[in-house]
């Protein structure tokens, strides 16, 4: 039989399932009897776990939400996906009241592990890269998410592509990531219709009194893979399928042969700037057929690059 504290770690550990557990189930997975789990369960809530019960022959237990949070009890692979995740998420986050908020919770996770454990988590950070183009405020990603939860209006300010700045009033739906960018889909009240919204650009979000009665999101809103919309960035490649698949680096899009010799990238809306160097690093004839912000981009970097190297006099 277990001793008392690894059986406690097994009960605690099946507890935080979420599941309501039959007391006889509990009990013979801990391989013990009805009273000893009894007590156990007891020593819990002691120790401040809000253990709830039922009475009857059919009762059962299961951990409630309690007012603090009381230590988690992880098994190995949880424990290793949950510091990779707060890896990830300390590399993307940032800002205001909660600055530093992931690695914080990181240093603690990661003082607690043990070595075997350890070495996972440093093979799979050292073979990971966590790539983000701006950071994004954790006090922005909160407060939109509490306000499209319960349905209230929302005031931010937000500064666009060419740096305006402007108010913004919205009835907030979802938070999107899409290649390597956060993006807020609202509808728009000031112009009647829906926006995305790149939350790295979103600043002084307030929620307002009052609320709203959800919009049924359009089809042509959001696709399969969670996609905002707007303009569809569309690239037209003289070089085979197989060709460029190997040298396109953009992660978000469709790659698709047109013929044996061309092939088609279609990519959601995104940073034109960036993508139209990406598009040049691949290294092949190639042609914008839209938007016309993404052909403004590649006309500057095409002069950028002309001007980098000018005509040597002979």
């Amino acid at each position: 039989m277990n001793g008392p504290s690894t059986r406690m770690l097994e009960l605690l550990s099946l507890l935080q399932t979420g599941r309501s557990w039959p007391a006889q189930e509990l009990a013979d997975r801990l391989g013990t009897t009805s009273r000893t789990l009894r007590r156990d369960l007891d020593r819990l809530r002691e120790l401040g776990y809000p253990v709830e019960s039922t009475r009857g022959p059919g009762g059962s237990y299961r951990l409630a939400a309690g007012r603090a949070m009381p230590p988690l009890v992880l098994t190995d692979d949880e424990a290793v996906a949950t510091t990779v995740g707060l890896r990830m998420a300390a590399a993307a986050l940032a800002g205001g009241a909660t600055e530093g908020a992931a690695d914080g919770a990181l240093a603690k996770l990661e003082r607690v592990l043990p070595p075997r454990l350890r070495r996972r988590v440093s093979a799979v950070a050292g073979a990971t890269e966590a790539v983000t183009r701006r950071s994004v405020d954790l006090t922005v990603v909160d407060a939109l998410a509490m306000a499209a939860h319960a349905h209230r209006h929302v005031c931010f300010g937000y500064t666009d592509r060419a740096g305006t700045e402007t108010d913004r009033h919205v009835e907030p739906y979802r938070q999107v990531l899409l290649d390597r960018h956060w993006y807020l889909l609202a509808w728009d009240l000031d112009r009647a219709g829906w926006r995305t919204f790149r939350l790295d650009r979103i600043t002084g979000v307030e929620a307002t009194g009052s609320t709203f009665t959800a919009r049924p999101l359009p089809a042509t809103m959001v696709h399969r893979t969670g996609e905002p919309a707007g303009p569809r960035g569309v690239i037209l490649f003289a070089a085979p399928l197989g060709t460029v698949s190997a040298r396109l680096h953009a992660h978000a899009g469709e790659l698709e042969a047109v013929d044996a010799t061309t092939c088609r990238y279609t990519t959601p809306p995104d940073d034109w700037e960036w993508l139209a160097a990406v598009i040049a690093a691949v290294g092949v004839p190639y042609r914008v057929e839209s938007p016309p912000g993404l052909r403004a981009a590649t006309r500057r970097l095409a002069r950028h690059a002309a001007n980098a190297v000018p005509d040597q006099p002979r």
